[in-house]
């Protein structure tokens, strides 16, 4: 069936009893809503070809038999062109040339060419327009005539569909507010009818909703990650943000989830406030006003914007808009600066927004600076979370289970390995870290009633001859030269 038919039949039958068949149920909606606009199908099935081009340059657009002018130029085209056809035919019997060819290029138009050894039958009228090596080209005045009407003809033709088809763009524009209304009302049918067929076919829940600031969800899933994986490997997780649990604090390896437990837990709730069934097995939302992202960052070279001066324009904006009533998803704050900056940063960030009066938002913030579990024990609000992890030896799997408590190690090294990188920058890497765990050590950061011991790492031993030697020199008592002749002492020292 014709698509204008297909159209026409649909927005009859959806205009004339407002009901919408899915599946093997009905769901009612205004008629009055939804126009079929009958005069404007019309217009379109009578004026258009059924499969037109998508530019007007590129073929028929307009329907044989609507404009009386456009098909008389075919009638005169199609006679002119089936003239030039038969004239190779005509031309070769009354000459008796049998090597005799009508062509036409886009230099000279239509030509007919006879070789040299027959150019002394070459009728006398043949007018010579163009010499080749083994050939003369010729026209005629007839052939020149035609020539010209199939020319100015096609371009005519050209014309005049433009004129006709932006005719039937200006009627089409004088109900274009019915148009609209009917677009927006299908649209917005279309958009029902995708999350009943999602809902349906990956076994989503209603939500249920209410007035207080509690989040639960049971088994909830990434409705996009999930089509991603194959059917049922999904790793499901629960969450539940209330008033004593306002804000969590989530830890966890690099690629373990911690971002997809973010995401997930803010498409549910988008999924939920917007009327659709959402991915879990049973979900309660109590209403956000906003939901506030600080996800990934990229420079923003144009407005000269470093990476962590576009994470805190950011985050600024979260803590100046936030309310009690909305929803905070917070991932790695304060990662592009230094370790000390990085913490100091989160760390009063989770205070804030604790503390401030009238807001502690519904808040998931993950991070890898392990020392912020200790927000727990002093901030009554604050709930650690880790992403569970299996090791044993060197192996370890990501179980992507969220559970309570926080974590004690990043297996960043693991998540290279994985990525590919070499053994040996792996084995040195390894090397590297235990090092520098032993000759770690802890300075305590105060804040409130709380003291957190943020590991700095020492680069150079806590003693060493070099490191002595220096701090014993007189420097003002040195000459220049003694001065060189220490620092390459110092120097020898420092290589042994």
């Amino acid at each position: 069936m014709e698509r204008t038919a297909l159209a026409r039949e649909g927005l009859n039958a959806l205009a004339s009893d407002g009901q919408i068949p899915v599946g093997e149920q009905v769901y009612p909606m205004d008629p009055a809503r939804v126009d079929p606009c009958p005069d404007a199908v019309e217009w379109i099935a009578e004026a258009l070809v059924d499969e037109p081009p998508a530019l007007l340059s590129g073929g028929r657009v307009i329907r044989p038999g609507y404009s009386r002018e456009r098909d008389g130029i075919d009638s005169s085209v199609a006679a002119a062109r089936e003239w030039v056809s038969a004239l190779e035919s005509v031309e070769r019997n009354r000459t008796g040339i049998k090597s005799l060819k009508v062509g036409f290029n886009k230099v000279f138009g239509y030509y007919i060419e006879i070789t040299h050894a027959n150019t002394d039958a070459v009728p006398q009228e043949y007018i010579r327009k163009q010499t080749l090596v083994n050939a003369e080209r010729y026209i005629t005045p007839e052939l020149k005539e035609r020539e010209s009407l199939i020319l100015h003809a096609e371009e005519r033709a050209q014309e005049l569909e433009e004129e006709l088809y932006a005719e039937l763009l200006a009627r089409l524009a004088a109900i274009a507010p019915r148009l609209r209304a009917t677009a927006e009302a299908i649209a917005e049918l279309d958009v029902y009818l995708a999350l009943a067929h999602v809902a349906a076919e990956y076994n989503y829940v209603r939500p249920e909703l209410g007035d207080d600031r509690r989040i639960q969800l049971v088994a909830a899933r990434h409705p996009v990650v999930e089509r991603t994986l194959a059917a049922g490997s999904f790793v499901a997780n629960d969450v539940l943000l209330d008033g004593e649990h306002a804000i969590h604090l989530i830890t966890g390896p690099n690629m373990s989830g911690k971002s997809t437990y973010l995401r997930m837990t803010a498409l549910v709730t988008l999924m939920a406030q917007i009327g659709s069934f959402v991915p879990a097995e049973r979900a309660y939302i109590g209403l956000v006003d906003r939901i506030f992202s600080r996800v990934g960052a990229q420079d923003e070279i144009a407005s000269g914007q470093s990476t962590f001066m576009v994470e805190m324009v950011e985050l600024a904006n979260i803590l100046h808009h936030a309310t009690d009533r909305s929803l905070l998803i917070l991932d790695e704050i304060g990662r592009g600066t230094s370790t000390y900056d990085g913490i100091s940063i989160a760390w009063s960030v989770i205070e804030y927004l604790h503390n401030q009066p009238g807001l502690c938002p519904r808040t998931l913030f993950a991070t890898h600076y392990h020392e912020l579990t200790e927000l727990e024990g002093f901030l009554p609000r604050v709930y650690n979370e880790n992403v569970a992890v299996h090791s044993q030896g060197d192996q370890v799997v990501f179980t992507h289970y969220i559970v309570p408590g926080g974590a004690d190690r990043s297996y960043g090294i693991h998540v290279a390995e994985m990525a590919g990188l070499p053994h040996s920058v792996i084995a040195r890497a390894r090397e590297i870290l235990a090092d520098l765990e032993g000759s770690a050590r802890r300075v305590p950061v105060a804040s409130g009633r709380a003291v957190i011991q943020v590991r700095q790492l020492s680069l150079l031993p806590a003693s060493s001859p070099a490191l002595d030697a220096l701090l014993k020199l007189d420097i003002d008592g040195l000459s220049p030269l003694e001065a060189l002749n220490r620092l390459a002492e110092l120097q020898r020292m420092a290589r042994n």
